[in-house]
């Protein structure tokens, strides 16, 4: 499995900037699996086009102003990315840049407000760090209060960007649940919402089933191998509330739609863990929850998910290849299949990646 098939090119103006003015006025590509029929239309107006009944399946993170700014003991400057806890809400596993130097001086603060002590390396490039806030509040909480949203790197922002205030809501999605702050990145196929068309689908029939996958860092990483399956796929905890569970287990309620590739890996994991083993432990409240890694490609089946809504993914993406396999479930046709779409977004100006437009899978 040659990791140079899901590579493309992408020619840089179409990598969107900035979101749409509106949340569901981005474009939405509809591909019909059983006709290979491809039409063109926009978010607001999906309803005409998911199947009746369609039970969707949210990932409801929410995206931690994560990226912190401080000072070696040298006075040396220190970018820290909070990826996700170590042992205690306060420790925390980070990236800093620069690594080397900051774990060498052992320490970085933010006057006034926070002093961070690096305790280890780790084997990913990432740190340990314990912080000692100054007003006593939770890292999450100071993350909130002083933190910057953490935009992929191919969103271009200067630090006096005044897209920046907008980047703090629109960077989320309108369900997004802040008891549930973790994550690093966002469930873009979700940022297309508003509460007026979840409140139109609803009205159609469309019910809405919440899970919370904390998005990680690994979502961004390329493929660096030749043979896919030797990539070391990345680890991400997921929790499906016990309604969510059922109905993800009951596929003659209604057809299941997954916003976006998040959830589709919660829903497949969750599923793949329960079939092998049935008595797997659940949460006291009846939550199922366990640490995804799964990596999904062609020729994968997919036991709960019966139809996508996604963005369009980086080149050599394990996102990439997880679509590619969705297109033509148990067959390697859709990697040449998505290639074609692909070509055919660019041809169309469709906006890609995180603040770009949309995918209907049926």
């Amino acid at each position: 499995m040659d990791a140079a098939r899901f590579d493309y090119h992408l020619p840089p103006e179409r990598i969107a900037q900035e979101p749409a003015p509106r949340r569901d006025a981005a474009r939405l590509m509809v591909v019909d699996r059983a006709t290979r029929r491809v039409s063109h239309t926009t978010f607001d107006r999906i309803g005409e086009h998911l199947p009746p009944g369609a039970r969707c399946f949210r990932n409801n993170a929410a995206v931690l102003k994560a990226r912190l700014y401080g000072q070696r003991p040298t006075g040396g400057k220190v970018e820290c990315l909070l990826l996700h806890p170590a042992e205690d809400p306060q420790t925390w596993w980070c990236l800093l840049k620069p690594g080397k130097k900051t774990c060498a001086a052992g320490a970085f603060e933010q006057a006034g407000q926070f002093t961070a002590q690096v305790l280890e390396a780790g084997q990913n490039g990432n740190y340990r760090v314990r912080f000692q806030t100054a007003h006593h509040e939770p890292v999450t909480a100071l993350a909130e209060r002083i933190g910057i949203m953490p935009l992929p790197p191919y969103i271009e922002r200067s630090p006096d960007d005044p897209r920046r205030d907008s980047d703090n809501d629109r960077y989320q999605t309108v369900y997004a649940d802040y008891s549930k702050q973790q994550a690093v990145a966002a469930p873009t196929a979700g940022l297309h919402f508003t509460p007026e068309l979840i409140c139109q689908l609803e009205a159609g029939g469309t019910t809405f089933h919440d899970l919370t996958l904390q998005v990680g860092i690994g979502t961004f990483h390329p493929i660096q191998v030749e043979d896919i399956r030797e990539h070391p796929i990345h680890h991400e905890w997921y929790t499906i509330p016990a309604a969510s569970l059922a109905a993800l287990q009951n596929p003659a309620a209604g057809p299941r739609v997954a916003i976006g590739t998040t959830s589709v890996r919660s829903m497949e994991d969750a599923l793949q863990r329960l079939q092998k083993n049935p008595g797997i432990p659940h949460l006291p409240d009846g939550s199922f929850q366990a640490e995804a890694d799964l990596f999904i490609y062609p020729p994968a089946n997919f036991a709960g998910v019966d139809h996508l809504i996604t963005n369009f993914h980086l080149p050599k993406s394990t996102l990439l290849c997880l679509v590619s396999a969705f297109l033509t479930p148990g067959s390697g046709a859709g990697i040449e299949w998505l290639h074609q779409l692909y070509q055919e977004a660019i041809q169309k100006d469709y906006r890609f990646y995180s603040y770009g437009d949309a995918m209907l899978i049926l």
